[in-house]
């Protein structure tokens, strides 16, 4: 057991960033770190990597990994992404990058800690960025509307899982205990409100926290009553790990049920671009955004060599796990009126529940791109 919860510890340091969104503290000191470490033009992350850590995100996790051409060639775009369910959308154009094959040349960075995305989209050594939803509108507001959104690239990858049958809605998780990560971070105001939502609060489900997901996967393991809420692509190595796992509840789909068919999504990732970028280069963000849902696309309909591109990557350690998670993973391109009504709503919501989440105010019209 030990040396399973070590493996899924490796998995969840590669993953992380992409799906447990700071609390506005961090992402202030997160803003300011990366502010500082641009102007000494360092964008390497202050945070070691245990050796376990480095053999499930590839020998090279600790440095930024870059793709994509001649990285020397003038004139590339320069995106940065996360490792995680937002690069795993973009697998396909990385590898016709390499291979020179797309519309325009791109420089591809890849990191496992937003910060090091933050600082080079701060400094202007990256063009477009995919974080994590709430943290763009944290950087909008410290950088008074310097950047923009043009698309939402991943939707919900929270799951409630448990091993019996015992959870078939929202409702059921009363009188109950729900381990979980992330206090005053994305995914707690996410439950409480699906439980306000639901005419459940805190008094009625006790929500126990913990550190990291291994700890919940731990309390899983030994206590087959418990009941658990996960990210993905974590949720599905957890279950490869533990068989009597089930996925109980889609947050995704029970955030869209209290929101109408009209309403809002549960959004994880978003991709930014500098104002600056594009406002030169409106007809390269075009070329990017159709290769972009392609790509997304592609990765969706082909799993199996998606997952291949994936591990090759680094981005998950092992194609087999790539191949399970992706159809969880909610990977997505939307752009325009679709794109803003699903995100304005999400960090309205967010807002609501605690106005540090999104940076201290809701962003302006601006913020949202329409080409």
């Amino acid at each position: 057991m030990r040396r399973k919860l070590a493996w899924l510890t490796a998995m969840a340091a590669a993953v992380t960033m992409t799906f447990a969104m700071t609390s506005f503290a961090e992402e202030t000191e997160l803003v300011s770190e990366a502010a500082q470490e641009a102007a000494a033009e360092d964008g390497t992350s202050d945070t070691e990597e245990e050796p376990a850590q480095e053999e499930a995100a590839g020998e090279d996790a600790q440095e930024p990994e870059t793709s994509g051409g001649d990285d020397e060639s003038a004139g590339a775009v320069r995106v940065g992404s996360l490792k995680g369910p937002t690069s795993m959308g973009i697998v396909s154009l990385m590898q016709e990058a390499e291979n020179g094959e797309t519309e325009i040349p791109y420089e591809f960075t890849m990191v496992t800690a937003a910060d090091e995305l933050l600082g080079n989209v701060i400094s202007g050594n990256l063009d477009i960025a995919m974080v994590p939803a709430n943290v763009a509108s944290v950087l909008y507001n410290k950088t008074e509307g310097k950047v923009s959104v043009i698309d939402v690239n991943t939707l919900g990858v929270l799951y409630v899982v448990e091993c019996g049958e015992s959870i078939q809605s929202i409702a059921d998780l009363a009188g109950k205990t729900v381990y979980m990560t992330g206090k005053g971070q994305t995914p707690d105001y996410t439950i409480q409100y699906l439980l306000e939502q639901n005419g459940l609060g805190t008094e009625d489900v006790t929500l126990e926290y913990k550190s990291e997901p291994t700890e919940v996967v731990s309390v899983l393991a030994e206590d087959d009553t418990a009941i658990g809420l996960l990210p993905q692509p974590f949720v599905t190595a957890s279950m490869v790990q533990n068989e009597n796992l089930r996925i109980a509840l889609d947050l995704t789909e029970e955030w869209e049920k209290v929101q109408g068919e009209d309403g809002s999504s549960l959004v994880t990732g978003v991709t930014i671009a500098r104002n600056e970028f594009l406002e030169e280069n409106p007809d390269a963000v075009q070329d990017f955004l159709a290769e972009h849902e392609k790509s997304a696309a592609w990765t969706n309909e082909n799993p199996e060599e998606a997952a291949e591109l994936i591990a090759s990557q680094g981005i998950v350690a092992k194609a087999p796990i790539a191949q399970k998670a992706i159809p969880f993973c909610n990977i997505t391109c939307i752009e325009g009126e679709e794109m803003k009504t699903a995100l304005e709503g999400y960090l309205q919501v967010l807002f609501d529940m605690d106005p540090a989440s999104v940076g201290g105010q809701l962003p302006a019209e601006d913020f949202y791109y329409m080409g």
